[in-house]
C-alpha cells in the first residue's frame, strides 16, 4: 500500500526548516546544504544550452540557493516545489529582497508532494531533483514520481537527478533512503528517459562529513 506522505512529511520538513532554516541565504544546519549547487548549475546550463527562457522545475527546492543563481544567470521561468511551505516562504522572501518582486514574477512556488500535485503536461523543459527521489522508499511512490516526470517533461526535454550513491548514507533527517547506482537510476527512468550522462559527487556537509551522491542526466524520449 502506498504511503500518504503529504500530511506527515510536510509536517516533518516544516519542522526541519523551522529549526534550521533562515531567510538570510547563509549556511543552515542541514546536511545537504551547499552555498552554491555547482553540479546542478553546470548540468542545467548544458542541458538548456544556455537558453534562459527554459521552463525549469526544481523538485525539493528546500532553502537552496539554486533559484538565486538561476535568476542571476537570467533564467526567469522557474517552478520551485517542496513539501515544506516554510522553506518556500523563506526562499520567496530572500529572492524578492535580492532581486525585487518584478524580477521574481516568473517564479512559482508550489508546496506539496511531487507524486501527487497536479502539474502541467509537457510543462517543463527541464526537471531538476537533488536529493528528493532517494526519500521515496515505497515502490508505488517511485512509480508515481516517474509517471509524473514522464508526463511533465516535454519530449526532448531533460531530467537531472541526484540521489545517494550505493556507498552513501542509509538515512537522512531521521528518514530511511533508497540508494542508487547510475544503472539503477537509468533502469528506474526507462523507457521514458534515455541516459545522457552520469557522475558521482562527494558532497561535504556543513559539519565536515562526506556523502557520496550519484547523478544521472537523461533526455525525455
Amino acid at each position: 500500500m502506498m504511503n500518504s506522505p503529504l500530511k506527515s512529511d510536510s509536517a516533518h520538513w516544516d519542522a526541519v526548516y523551522q529549526q534550521h532554516g533562515n531567510a538570510s541565504g547563509k549556511p543552515v544546519g542541514v546536511s545537504w546544504y551547499r552555498p552554491h549547487l555547482e553540479r546542478s548549475l553546470h548540468w542545467i546550463s548544458q542541458m538548456t544550452a544556455g537558453d534562459t527562457s527554459a521552463r525549469i522545475i526544481d523538485v525539493g527546492t528546500g532553502e537552496s540557493s539554486l533559484a538565486d543563481d538561476l535568476l542571476a544567470r537570467g533564467y526567469h521561468t522557474l517552478t520551485l516545489l517542496d513539501l515544506s511551505a516554510t522553506a518556500l516562504a523563506h526562499v520567496r522572501t530572500r529572492l524578492e529582497a535580492r532581486f525585487g518582486a518584478a524580477a521574481c514574477a516568473g517564479v512559482l512556488c508550489r508546496a506539496g508532494d511531487v507524486t501527487q500535485l497536479a502539474l502541467p503536461e509537457s510543462g517543463f523543459d527541464l526537471w531538476h531533483d537533488r536529493a528528493v527521489l532517494h526519500f521515496l522508499t515505497d515502490p508505488a511512490q517511485r512509480a508515481a514520481y516517474v509517471a509524473q516526470a514522464n508526463r511533465c517533461v516535454r519530449p526532448g526535454g531533460h531530467l537531472i537527478v541526484a540521489t545517494f550513491a550505493p556507498d552513501g548514507p542509509q538515512q537522512c533527517s531521521q528518514l530511511d533512503v533508497k540508494r542508487y547506482s547510475a544503472a539503477e537510476l537509468a533502469a528506474l527512468l526507462a523507457p521514458g528517459f534515455e541516459t545522457v550522462a552520469s557522475e558521482r559527487e562527494i558532497h561535504t556537509t556543513p559539519s565536515g562529513a562526506q556523502q557520496a551522491f550519484q547523478w544521472l542526466i537523461a533526455r525525455r524520449c
